[in-house]
């Protein structure tokens, strides 16, 4: 496990999952969920004092647009939950690594090369994931 989490945080973390990438998909669900669980851990940037899952989520500024949407308020399902823990326990899905944050574009869209100060690691359908430079968060490296 990476990260102790309670049975409220497992729920959270698997509704943001779907609320950030339901059109990606269960690998777009744990490519979000792996930066998710990175915020958890890191020690560095905005995110230095946030410690629990659901610190990350519910972290503001910096946090997750996910929150806004109506698909974070249902509760979640068995497959939400089973996504969630896979990446609570360790699964790391590339580019999203070693990412601290992500974005969508839009359709036709290209990735930037740089997102709050940090390189491209890669796409995923929709989503442009962003890693720390290599140092700047331990952690995740």
């Amino acid at each position: 496990m990476l990260i102790n989490y309670t049975s409220k945080e497992l729920d959270l973390v698997a509704r943001l999952m779907r609320a950030e990438a339901l059109g990606e998909g269960n690998l777009g669900m744990l490519m979000v969920g792996n930066v998710i669980v990175n915020r958890a851990i890191a020690s560095c940037d905005i995110f230095e004092n946030i410690r629990t899952l659901y610190d990350v989520v519910y972290q503001n500024p910096g946090g997750f647009s996910g929150i806004n949407s109506s698909l974070f308020y249902s509760a979640s399902t068995t497959l939400e939950k089973n996504l969630a823990k896979r990446v609570i326990t360790g699964e790391y899905y590339h580019p999203a690594t070693h990412s601290l944050w992500f974005y969508a574009p839009g359709t036709g869209k290209s990735c930037n090369s740089n997102f709050y100060n940090q390189p491209l690691a890669g796409r995923y359908k929709n989503h442009c994931f962003y890693n720390p430079i290599k140092g700047a968060c331990k952690e995740l490296y």
